[in-house]
């Protein structure tokens, strides 16, 4: 069956490369419906924006989508993972500006904010894309790839030249929670240099030290420091579960990504769906269902930090 939010639940913040003030409610909907944006502020134009593969546009350091007006809203890989690691499989997400607010930097109060409400089970059937063969795309030394598995696995390296992140890797079966468990809590970072070059080119306005790791040479200057030794490939997974809800349905299949990024990950969904002997969309078996994302979580999964 598919899965909507009991519920609806109200966030509230400022837009990471704004810094402007957004309010944004994600709301129930009806089976089939999928994952909608409604931007509230607008007096004219099309204010509905589908949270679809296709519908996303290049955006630097996030994932942006847009409709054929060009209404748009940005920065959405947070609450599209917490979408999808909680289950979630159709929501009315109504905002009011162009920016989902960033919060801690993490998904995890969008996860707490969606259990707190609760899962409602919808009298419909649930549709999956299955993997059938090896599907991959690359930039430089960057690489995506989706290969045959049961369920959905993320398998993630990367490589910094700041001795405070390195190399670091992880790979997690994302069935059952796990992403609830392991991954929802790890932040977006980012090095000083980076901050720095961002601001100049009027980015990153709404970002801070609550909201970011924030790492120079061997320091980490977020207060605290890491919530994970490894927080920053985590993060990087959680990143991207957000950006393959955007196929529309769950995926089973392994994700493989070294040194990829939002971009990357929405080229490799492209290459995907241009190959129909790629994928097939099947009706998930009970045993199946029990193996995605999400299914069965609860609040007392949710990690505790400082």
């Amino acid at each position: 069956m598919q899965n909507s939010i009991k519920s609806p639940v109200t966030f509230s913040g400022v837009g990471l490369h704004t810094g402007a003030p957004v309010r944004m409610t994600v709301r129930p909907a009806s089976a089939d419906y999928g994952i909608w944006f409604k931007r509230t502020d607008l007096v004219s134009g099309d204010p509905m924006i589908p949270a679809i593969w296709d519908a996303v546009v290049p955006s630097r350091l996030c994932t942006l989508v847009a409709n054929a007006s060009g209404v748009s809203v940005s920065t959405i890989e947070h609450i599209m993972a917490a979408l999808a690691g909680c289950g979630i499989h159709n929501a009315l997400i109504e905002i009011d500006g162009p920016e989902v607010p960033i919060l801690d930097g993490s998904a995890m109060p969008f996860v707490e904010g969606i259990l707190s409400r609760g899962v409602r089970a919808l009298a419909a059937p649930l549709r999956a894309f299955r993997i059938l063969r090896t599907v991959e795309v690359r930039d430089g030394e960057a690489v995506a790839r989706l290969e045959p598995a049961v369920t959905l696995e993320i398998d993630f390296r990367i490589d910094f030249a700041d001795a405070a992140i390195g190399r670091q890797a992880k790979a997690l079966n994302m069935a059952n929670g796990a992403f609830v468990r392991e991954l929802c809590d790890s932040r977006t970072f980012c090095r000083q240099s980076d901050v720095d070059a961002m601001r100049a080119n009027g980015l990153a306005l709404g970002g801070s030290l609550d909201n970011a790791v924030v790492v120079d040479g061997p320091l980490v200057l977020t207060p605290g420091g890491f919530r994970h030794a490894d927080e920053a490939v985590r993060h990087k997974m959680l990143d991207a579960l957000g950006d393959l809800a955007l196929a529309g349905a769950p995926i089973l299949g392994r994700y493989i990504g070294t040194r990829a990024g939002h971009a990357l990950t929405n080229r490799l969904l492209r290459a995907l769906f241009a190959d129909p002997e790629a994928y097939r969309l099947i009706d998930v078996a009970p045993e199946q269902r029990a193996m995605l994302p999400g299914i069965g979580v609860h609040r007392a999964e949710i990690p505790a930090v400082a």
